[in-house]
């Protein structure tokens, strides 16, 4: 199995696999006041399982956050909504 990830920068929808994965985790490596990232077990947004919704507090306590997902299975892919505020994260993942 390959450790892949994705750094995201901006305000968007990143599919990042429409196979089966593994999500292991999520580091925001710059917080954002506001930020929201929505985590989807799916091909897209629009039909995918929502797996996490993360929302940054407006008055930001950390300068970054790693958060682990102990190797969840996605089963129809991975996809990332990043909103609300300019993001910088960095996704973990593996083809299963």
């Amino acid at each position: 199995m390959n450790n892949l990830y994705s750094y995201i920068t901006t305000n968007t929808t990143t599919t990042l696999t429409t196979k089966p994965c593994i999500l292991s985790g999520l580091t925001i490596n710059k917080t954002a006041a506001n930020g929201v990232i929505t985590i989807y077990d799916g091909n897209d947004a629009s039909t995918g399982t929502i797996i996490a919704i993360i929302t940054q507090p407006g008055t930001l306590i950390e300068s970054q956050v790693s958060i682990n997902f102990h190797d969840i299975t996605l089963v129809n892919g991975l996809v990332i909504v990043t909103s609300a505020a300019a993001q910088d994260i960095t996704v973990a993942y593996r083809a299963s």
